[in-house]
């Protein structure tokens, strides 16, 4: 009888069973299974039909459909396509026609870029496996893995990935990558003996094997416990599946800000319109002034120029390793506060290295370490022989990472592995298991020969009486090496003991016990999955621009502790919290420790996310890197989540809202300073953008209670929208990052688009061009000039071409910045000065904008006018600078 299907749920569930901890006879009998045997056909079939296919449950990828929809989703978009809908009722066709082309080009731009993001992922998808071997009536038999059922005996080889979760009943050296779903970099021995602990970690799991992980090494057997959304990769799957996005920052911060433009504008027109009926003014014209003034004072050319900038941004990424799955997250990280970081091969590169040795002469660092004495030259000669690793065509080295990193360790060094392989053939050789956690190789050596063994400090300094030296073999104090052992340890590296023992003929092999005793201790060697060199300076990176980076692994408390006092990370006296502690923690304890704690080691996907929210309860803005299955709910519950793209595993990749291509953390620094730029210019868009719509409000709205006319005409004011927003605006989405980009904390998530002064300017730079217009108009009616419309026509455009040039940077004087260090936008104002002295002085445009050529004194009067709000803008930087005002 087989059990019900709730004994292939994920042990860590309540009422499951936790394999681990039962012997492999107690899961035999639990399965209803021989584990010599497999199950029968017939009974494969049955249990196929009871617990459904062994598949993995996927969402479905954005449809071409869905990705176009979601371009015209957002609030500005909606507002546009109304004011779009109002000039065609009116009967200005040109402007619907401007509008809409906008609208289409915005959407285009931004499904392009998702569309590319999307066909990008799936070039980089791996293919599944295709066949899995299992054990079925005493045969083995390979079949699709979707068909394999609890009770199945799997069998597993070097190179295999495994099918589904396995209580492992058989092992030959087996080692397997679990990096994907716990973190660990290094390869874990397995074992068949149950364990006396419950509440273990999946990586200290040791008798089983899951989903989804890769075999390196060895061979063996186990029986299927769990199989489709009942495996660990399942339950990683079920946490993928719940929570929504929300929307990012600039998102949040358009919505608010389109909001509150609508309700001020259509405030703002209704009263205009009603004032121009109590003076008097013809219902018709008051009508179509407010119409257009409404159309004028919403700002069509920003929701264009925010996505064109985000393209320009998402391409300037992907130059940098850095893909953007939505154009959204190319701003996003200039808001993050704190980042969530995976260790292996985000901080490191996933790759292990010799990172110190020890011999009875000393301690050597890797780059000090040299094969010029008999104790060093010895130790790198035992790393080289005792090693299964293999020379690939690239001429590099490939098999076991750990061998790899000593073998290559003794290749650096001068040490030729192939030549000393010929010199000291391999004899004989006993196999490294996980009980013995050793391995020794013999080699010929003249008329004798030696052996070399290496393995676990603990089971193999035992075994040493004596230990090499400068001037010969000396006796061996064990208490002394265990405890360098356990001093390498506790900074995270991973130590094996080396030992040599000379035979005058090969041993027999069929005896460890006497072929690994009597030995003489080389030295230790340390190795670790070391940080990227780049790393250091880029949490360094981060700290200056206010962003907090955090560590949070799957694997071992030391290794993680002593990565991150490497990257600078953490501090000596900081604590590291480990998955238990973390399940030991309420939900506000949490809450109220998680800024002081920097490393957490050893924990679950489902404590991934308890890190993230408990961050963003505190007002945090939390990005998430990693490339694992076990990242992907973190990445997911993130404000962004990044993954990599080269070593990340699909579900990390679809996931994320970036992928860097070069799986590097100081690629997300360079791309949190791209986001700060890109967002520091969009402000820049807005505040040039409304300020001059504010002014061309308050010139119309002011000009009554001053006595004066109205001074602009409905194809003036549409004019003056038409050319000086749309130009300027995307030649600012050019503008090179501000000085103090990398060196200021990032804007709290939840501050309004207009902090940081940008409402102030809007006001008073807004009321000093309506007033300089306004002045203009007066002087023009007093001299009794033909013109004095043209005139404010004039200053109104002039004035918003130089207040961009102004406005290029929040502190920085525009002649330190100069004129060439933005070329598109210097060609933007030229163009707008030419134009608007074509519609002066171009017969031919006069009554189409109904413009009146100026006299020399006019036009030098509209420049001064204009002048005036750059020399302002100018001394309000410099007041800036001096810290007169704050920002």
């Amino acid at each position: 009888m087989v059990a019900d299907r709730s004994t292939s749920s994920s042990p860590d569930e309540a009422g499951a069973p936790r394999f681990h901890s039962m012997t492999a006879g107690a899961v035999a009998d639990h399965l209803a299974v021989d584990p010599v045997r497999g199950v029968s056909g017939g009974e494969a079939t049955a249990r196929l039909a009871r617990y459904g296919r062994n598949l993995i449950e996927e969402k479905p990828g954005r449809s071409v459909a869905a990705m176009v929809v979601a371009q015209f989703a957002d609030f500005m978009i909606l507002v546009l396509i109304a004011a779009a809908a109002i000039s065609g009722v009116v009967g200005d066709i040109k402007d619907t026609a401007v509008i809409i082309a906008i609208v289409v080009v915005n959407a285009v731009i931004g499904f392009t870029q998702e569309f590319r993001a999307e066909r990008t992922l799936t070039a980089l998808k791996k293919l599944a496996p295709t066949r899995a071997v299992v054990v079925r009536e005493g045969k083995d038999v390979a079949v699709d893995p979707a068909e394999i059922v609890p009770g199945d005996v799997v069998v597993l080889e070097a190179g295999n990935q495994v099918p589904a979760d396995l209580r492992l009943v058989d092992v030959h050296q087996l080692r397997l990558s679990e990096a994907a779903l716990t973190g660990e970099s290094v390869a874990v021995d397995k074992a068949t003996a149950a364990l006396a602990t419950d509440d273990l970690a999946l990586g200290d799991r040791c008798n089983m094997a899951f989903k989804g992980t890769t075999v390196t090494y060895g061979r063996g057997r186990g029986i299927a416990v769990a199989t489709g959304m009942a495996t660990e990769l399942g339950r990683v799957a079920r946490l993928l599946g719940s929570g929504a996005r929300g929307q990012t920052p600039l998102q949040q911060r358009l919505t608010q800000f389109g909001t509150w433009l609508a309700v001020a504008v259509l405030a703002i027109c209704a009263i205009i319109f009603i004032a121009g009926l109590v003076r008097g003014e013809p219902v018709v014209l008051m009508f179509l002034t407010a119409v257009s003034l409404a159309v004028a004072a919403i700002p069509e050319a920003l929701p264009a120029t925010v996505t064109i900038s985000l393209a320009f941004g998402a391409r300037k990424m992907a130059a940098l390793n850095a893909l953007a799955r939505r154009l959204a997250a190319v701003e996003t990280l200039g808001s993050v506060t704190f980042i969530c970081s995976d260790k292996t091969g985000t901080l490191t590169l996933n790759e292990m290295r010799v990172d110190e040795a020890v011999t009875a002469e000393g301690i050597r660092a890797a780059a000090d370490l040299k094969a010029d004495g008999e104790p060093w030259s010895s130790l790198l000669t035992a790393a080289a022989l005792n090693n299964d690793a293999h020379l690939g065509q690239d001429g590099d080295f490939f098999g076991d990472p750990t061998e790899v990193a000593l073998v290559r360790a003794a290749a650096e060094r001068t040490i030729d592995p192939a030549a000393l392989a010929a010199r000291l053939p391999r004899v004989g050789e006993v196999g490294f298991d996980s009980e013995r956690k050793r391995m020794t190789t013999i080699h010929a050596d003249g008329d004798g020969c030696v052996a070399y063994t290496k393995g676990a400090p603990e089971t193999v300094i035992g075994r040493c009486e004596r230990v090499l030296a400068a001037d010969g073999e000396a006796a061996i104090d064990r208490h002394h090496w265990l405890g360098e052992a356990e001093r390498m340890a506790d900074q995270g590296l991973r130590v094996l003991a080396v030992t040599e023992r000379r035979w005058p003929h090969p041993p027999a092999i069929a005896a460890p016990e006497a072929v690994e005793s009597d030995l003489t201790l080389l030295g230790l060697i340390g190795i670790i999955d070391p940080p990227r060199p780049e790393a250091k300076e880029a949490v360094r990176l981060c700290r200056s621009a206010g962003i907090t980076p955090v560590m949070v692994t799957g694997d071992h408390r030391a290794t993680a502790r002593a990565i991150a006092l490497r990257l600078g990370i953490m501090a000596a006296d900081e604590r590291v919290i480990t998955g238990r502690e973390l399940a030991a923690m309420s939900d506000e304890e949490l809450t109220a420790q998680i800024a002081s704690v920097r490393v957490f080691a050893r924990v679950d996907p489902a404590q991934k996310i308890r890190v993230v929210e408990a961050l963003q309860r505190q007002g945090e803005f939390v990005a998430v890197t990693g490339d694992g299955v076990n990242d992907a709910p973190a990445l997911r519950r993130a404000d962004i989540g990044v993954a990599m793209g080269k070593i990340g595993t699909d579900v990390a990749r679809e996931v994320a809202g970036l992928v860097l291509l070069d799986d590097n953390f100081a690629t997300i620094v360079a791309a949190v300073r791209e986001g700060r730029r890109i967002y520091d210019n969009l402000r820049k868009v807005i505040k040039y953008i409304m300020t001059g719509n504010s002014a061309e409000i308050l010139t119309i709205f002011l000009a009554p209670f001053l006595g004066l006319p109205i001074p602009l005409l409905p194809i003036q004011i549409l004019w003056i929208n038409l050319v000086t927003d749309g130009l300027p605006a995307l030649a600012m989405t050019a503008e090179p990052e501000e000085d103090n980009v990398m060196q200021r904390p990032p804007r709290p998530p939840r501050e309004s688009v207009f902090a940081g002064g940008l409402w102030q300017h809007m006001i008073w730079v807004g009321l000093l061009m309506s007033g300089v217009s306004l002045a203009a108009q007066a002087y023009g009616i007093r001299i009794g000039s033909p013109g004095w419309q043209t005139m404010v026509f004039s200053v109104l455009t002039l004035a918003q071409a130089v207040q961009v040039l102004a406005i290029r940077s929040d502190r920085t004087s525009l002649f330190r910045q100069g004129l060439a260090s933005n070329r598109p936008m210097l060609g933007a104002v030229g163009l707008i000065f030419v134009l608007q002295l074509a519609i002066i002085y171009v017969p031919a445009l006069n009554p189409i904008f109904n413009t009146t050529p100026l006299t020399a004194g006019e036009l030098v009067l509209c420049l001064a006018m204009a002048m005036i709000v750059f020399t302002a803008i100018e001394v309000e930087k410099w007041l800036v600078r001096r810290g007169v005002i704050r920002r």
